[in-house]
């Protein structure tokens, strides 16, 4: 049996509120926060959230999100435009099989500069295998813990190869593709996104969640918070999702839907009741979501 020493992983935590979490930003930015996974509709209004500390990533809050909006709406939404924190198998095949469309962005390959990208191994579904640059195949291997099958090359094919610099540096000389059991959904939602619906809905996200998360920034004070605790902070973000939400109501309310004309304080008392009635049957019917994350 080999002696394999145990890396340890230094766990960086906040003294004074033990529920944030590191967040790194870039480089020279990081600081002890929390994250608001937020949901919108194409209206503005704020369907639901969900908070995490700073070092939770975006894929891992989607299904607490995710669930809080399907058990809460009454209509079935049609499409779903996310942003590049949320894609992954696990999520474009939730998001599929419940019959809706994702809209994705592009999103660049992780590779390493100066090695081959990973779409340049081809996918031979027929048998079940990769095909490298060099035209040499890939067998499957096995399928690890995390739900990816591995697909290797042979040891004497990568030896005598003239893109082994280009295509792995590890010391067996030997390349490792993976591919996750549910690869097939995530390369679906890719296909959609070239079809001209989905990159309508996809950019309704710059008018809609990002105009949510500038005005809770600028105009609510989202960017900080002087509270400590996961609780408080659900607490606090709750009272100003609600005004925003009842702010918009109130513009809606204060400007006649026939003319776009003020309507004087005594006549929008009196028309209060059937103007709400209205707008919730509207709102019942609206068929988007946006999902996206500050």
């Amino acid at each position: 049996m080999k002696n394999e020493e145990v890396k340890k992983k230094e766990k960086i935590e906040s003294n004074t509120d033990k529920d944030s979490g590191m967040f790194f930003k870039n480089e020279k930015e990081k600081c002890f926060a929390y994250l608001a996974h937020t949901a919108c509709d194409n209206n503005n209004f704020i369907l639901d959230f969900h908070i995490t500390s700073g070092n939770i990533h975006d894929s891992v809050a989607f299904s607490d999100l995710y669930q809080k909006i399907k058990n809460n709406s009454k209509q079935h939404t049609t499409a779903i435009a996310i942003d590049a924190g949320y894609i992954t198998p696990y999520i474009c095949k939730t998001i599929l099989d419940d019959g809706i469309i994702p809209a994705i962005p592009y999103k660049r390959p992780m590779t390493k500069k100066g090695f081959f990208k990973k779409y340049e191994y081809v996918y031979d579904e027929h048998y079940d295998c990769y095909i490298c640059p060099n035209n040499k195949v890939l067998k499957y291997l096995t399928t690890n813990r995390d739900g990816y099958r591995e697909y290797k090359s042979n040891q004497n094919d990568c030896k005598s190869c003239e893109y082994l610099n280009t295509c792995t540096n590890s010391k067996n000389k030997q390349k490792l593709v993976t591919r996750h059991i549910w690869q097939n959904y995530l390369e679906e939602a890719n296909h959609l996104r070239h079809k001209s619906y989905v990159k309508k809905v996809y950019s309704k996200r710059k008018e809609t969640i990002e105009r949510v998360f500038a005005d809770a920034k600028e105009k609510h004070g989202m960017r900080y918070t002087k509270l400590r605790g996961l609780s408080k902070i659900n607490m606090e973000i709750s009272l100003i999702f609600s005004c925003m939400n009842l702010k918009k109501m109130a513009n809606w309310l204060w400007k006649d839907s026939s003319n776009k004309l003020r309507l004087t304080p005594i006549f929008s008392i009196l028309s209060l009741k059937n103007f709400i009635k209205k707008k919730i049957a509207i709102l019942y019917k609206l068929k988007m979501a946006i999902l996206s994350t500050i």
